[in-house]
């Protein structure tokens, strides 16, 4: 064999071991399955500003080699190109599948609330939620500029807040959450639920006041249309509405403890000189004591047509009302209530 086939020959294996080391590296870094997990799928959650340290943190128990990851990560320029957000991990996937995956593909979350006595509380729920702190997002909701450009107070600010299910992206800042959940305010406001508040006489953020309280009044959606009912009933005559679960939260915010349990309102509470006292003040007040469900919102758009004016709980049959049209009538019923609630030795 001359020489120059044997430098062909030792070329040509060289080539063949060259390529063959490439090959295992390949397969050894980028396509064998690099998981460590028996589910289906994992979730992970990348904050803004994180490192790939912080990356690493997350996907550590993830993985059956943080070598080969962290070395096609290099490669791909993950490592200096960190995106943030939620993301999910299939069972089998390769190191740079795992990659291509949270840097592209940040999914959505679904989030939800309801029935939040103010705005603090709804900060909290939403930050146990979503990536922000809850004093971001209370300083998101509460902007004064933002309220006054969508239409609302500080008083009216939660009734923007529709509650419900929605989906956002895990790391939406809180000031394109408090957009967001303007549009769906909006798109909540049809034509047809403005027209019907509208025919009441009453505007989106009276319309939500009273739904509070009927939200406050009964846990019984069936019952809704009816208490509803009543305070339409009540306004149209030009009578305040004496609705005391509106008591019950002037005394919170005037004690400055939204934290007191009261399960009994007693007569030096309807003295309080509140706004929301409506034993005090006509009308409905100047901001929902709630979030309402929608339900509560729309039974009061779509309240019952009766002639009573007057409710008080049904110890016969809790968590509903006994419904009266004068005030005779409704003072046997209350009779029967306070003497159930002594009973029970419930003195506040």
């Amino acid at each position: 064999m001359s020489n120059i086939k044997k430098i062909l020959l030792i070329i040509a294996l060289l080539g063949i071991l060259v390529m063959g080391g490439f090959a295992f590296y390949v397969y050894q870094n980028i396509l064998v399955p690099n998981t460590a997990f028996n589910n289906e799928e994992a979730h992970i959650y990348i904050g803004e500003g994180a490192t790939f340290v912080d990356v690493m943190e997350e996907l550590q128990p993830l993985l059956k080699s943080t070598k080969t990851f962290t070395t096609v990560a290099n490669r791909k320029g993950y490592v200096s190109n960190i995106k943030a957000g939620h993301f999910v991990i299939k069972k089998g996937m390769n190191n740079n599948e795992i990659i291509n995956t949270i840097r592209l593909y940040n999914v959505p979350i679904l989030i939800k609330f309801n029935n939040q006595e103010r705005l603090e509380n709804l900060a909290g729920t939403i930050a146990n939620q979503l990536e922000g702190d809850s004093l971001s997002f209370l300083n998101a909701m509460k902007d004064e500029k933002f309220l006054k450009t969508a239409g609302f107070s500080n008083k009216t600010a939660l009734g923007m807040y529709i509650p419900n299910t929605y989906e956002v992206y895990w790391n939406t800042s809180p000031k394109n959450f408090r957009e967001k959940m303007l549009k769906e305010y909006n798109a909540f406001w049809t034509a047809e639920r403005d027209q019907k508040a509208m025919d009441l006489g009453l505007n989106r953020a009276e319309v939500i006041s009273l739904a509070a309280i009927v939200q406050k009044e009964t846990a019984k959606v069936k019952e809704r249309p009816r208490v509803a009912g009543l305070y339409i009933n009540r306004i149209t005559r030009e009578m305040p509405l004496q609705a005391d679960p509106t008591v019950i939260y002037a005394k919170k915010l005037t004690d400055g403890d939204f934290n007191q349990v009261i399960k009994r309102v007693l007569f030096r509470d309807l003295e309080i000189e509140s706004d929301y006292n409506t034993y005090m003040n006509a009308g409905v007040p100047p901001g929902p004591i709630t979030m309402p469900d929608i339900s509560s919102i729309d039974a009061v758009l779509n309240y019952e047509e009766h002639d009573y004016l007057f409710m008080v709980a049904n110890v016969e049959n809790f968590g509903y009302h006994k419904f009266a049209k004068t005030l005779s009538q409704h003072n046997a019923n209350r009779q029967d209530y306070v003497r159930w609630i002594n009973s029970q030795g419930v003195n506040r």
